[in-house]
């Protein structure tokens, strides 16, 4: 049976929590499931935000996100070397909100509850810190992890960019 966690700061409007109503812009890219591509995954996903100004902060918020989910598919969703492996990233925008899914299709996550408590890890010898999930809630507004053994993980991610200013 799989499992949903789900986490949030912000309520959205019910139009805009459904996938079809983001369609100001997309982006799709696989990859392979390689520690290598971490790095064009942070680069890909802000350069698709960049149109809509983040700020500095909003842009490594974005970034280091989608460096700590792709991480965790590499290193858990494929924790074999003979393992080999896709990771998906589907980007979505409407107008200042940004939507982030990456899933893959590895070994999944048996308890996402557990997964989430910061320092929690499955790789300690690996010298893993377990606060990927924590950096995740705490960078984003959003944050919905769906897992079901032996099929993957699908993390969604949003950020409203530009919210700050809105404050001032």
């Amino acid at each position: 049976m799989g499992q949903i966690a789900y986490w949030k700061t912000t309520k959205l409007p019910e139009a805009e929590a459904q996938p079809e109503h983001w369609v100001d812009n997309e982006m799709q890219v696989r990859l392979p499931a390689i520690a290598e591509n971490e790095q064009l995954a942070r680069m890909l996903v802000s350069a698709f935000i960049t149109p809509l100004n983040p700020t500095l902060l909003e842009l490594a918020d974005v970034k280091t996100a989608v460096s700590e989910a792709v991480t965790n598919a590499v290193i858990h969703g494929y924790p074999e070397p003979e393992q080999k492996g896709y990771i998906d990233i589907l980007c979505s925008c409407h107008e200042r909100r940004v939507r982030i899914e990456i899933r893959d299709q590895g070994i999944g996550i048996e308890d996402i509850e557990q997964a989430m408590v910061p320092m929690y890890t499955t790789k300690p010898e690996m010298e893993r810190s377990g606060m990927g999930f924590a950096f995740m809630q705490e960078l984003m507004d959003e944050l919905q992890v769906e897992s079901k053994p032996g099929e993957g993980v699908t993390i969604v991610m949003t950020k409203e960019i530009g919210k700050e200013e809105a404050y001032e």
